[in-house]
């Protein structure tokens, strides 16, 4: 009698760290537990897979509905390591706003989606005498999974994902700019979270979206996940160095200028290396800030600017919620990423029920009520 073959084993279900019981800090998350619980922010995602090869896309952020042109937002870029490609920074940091949707991508994809950004947002009214755009695009490296040189991200996926970006939940994981990265060496991904202050603090929500493809020593509220698994840097006879990059985008409806925002900026950092992530120096690590608080907007031809903004002493509850948030995002992005194979090559998701079981052994509590 012929063996028979024994079909595949179904995936596991992913599920968002929650439902592991993990729930970094101290504040509460906002009803998607998303950056978009900021109010006005949109995500939309395009993803791209094509053949045995191609597995990439786009993903675009946006601060608010109307012309961001037109109506700019207070903005600020911090580098932990500057190793990647993340174009517009400079004009962000020196003028202090964001004039344009924030696009992530693959790497080599980043000047074609900037290029179709500047095209789709000349299309849009009052942009008939704009002479000059400030696109901002970043990126990490998807090489792995995607056939990177034909940069198959462009204009029709741009638009895509600028058209159906929306304020509901975020799509996580396999999605978008995430569709082909790998984190800890494990699938990585697209992966968000928000939190929200309590009123006696202000009532500001901070919300933290990430794409993640870097690597490190996966720890997971504290337990040694990565070790208990056998997959992480600097293994005895393994060259894995925690190589690869993340981008962190931060918005948050509180008044924030763009000096607090670079602070707010930096403490992202401090959640990315909760993680386990040690910044290894082929990994580029970047945050985007950006507050939506309409009394801080600028009109792109203000000739004055006398909006009211926090001062430093209100800032230290933003900072624990950005750390908190960035932290909750970066595992949202790991369980919920599913297998991808593509380029010759398969990266297979985080195995949630071994995370469970390590957890479990170090402490780490039951699922939580959102």
């Amino acid at each position: 009698m012929a063996d028979e073959k024994k079909a595949p084993a179904p995936e596991e279900k992913r599920v968002r760290a929650r439902e592991l019981g993990v729930a970094p800090g101290i504040f509460m998350p906002g009803p998607h537990n998303g950056i978009t619980d900021v109010s006005g922010v949109r995500v939309g995602h395009a993803t791209v897979i094509a053949g045995d090869s191609v597995r990439t896309g786009v993903t675009a952020i946006l601060p608010h509905g109307g012309n961001l042109f037109r109506e700019r937002v207070p903005a600020a870029i911090h580098v932990m390591n500057g190793f990647g490609k993340l174009l517009g920074s400079t004009q962000v940091n020196e003028l202090g706003e964001l004039e344009s949707p924030v696009l992530l991508t693959c790497t080599l994809c980043v000047w074609r989606v900037a290029d179709a950004l500047v095209g789709w947002m000349l299309e849009q009214p009052g942009m008939e005498d704009v002479r000059s755009i400030n696109p901002v695009v970043g990126e990490t490296n998807d090489g792995r999974l995607n056939a990177i040189h034909t940069r198959p991200v462009g204009d029709k996926e741009v638009r895509a994902a600028l058209a159906q970006a929306s304020s509901g939940p975020v799509v996580e994981g396999s999605v978008g700019a995430g569709t082909g990265t790998v984190a800890f060496g494990w699938k990585g991904g697209i992966g968000t979270s928000s939190r929200v202050l309590p009123k006696k603090l202000g009532g500001y929500t901070v919300g933290v979206l990430v794409q993640s493809n870097f690597g490190g020593v996966l720890q997971v509220m504290g337990a040694p996940v990565g070790k208990a698994l056998g997959r992480y840097a600097y293994q005895k006879d393994v060259v894995e160095r925690g190589d690869g990059s993340i981008m962190m985008v931060v918005a948050t409806d509180a008044p924030v200028d763009h000096r607090n925002l670079r602070r707010l900026a930096e403490r992202a950092t401090l959640g990315l290396g909760r993680t386990g992530s040690s910044a290894s120096n082929g990994s580029g690590d970047y945050v985007i800030a950006f507050s939506t608080a309409a009394s801080v907007r600028r009109a792109f031809n203000a000739e004055r600017m006398t909006a009211e903004t926090l001062g430093n002493d209100t800032l230290s509850p933003l900072f624990q919620a950005v750390v908190e948030a960035t932290e909750e995002a970066i595992y949202n992005s790991l369980f919920m990423a599913s297998t991808v194979s593509g380029n010759g090559q398969k990266v297979e998701a985080i195995p949630l029920a071994r995370v469970r079981e390590v957890l479990r052994q170090h402490g780490v509590g039951q699922p939580v009520t959102p």
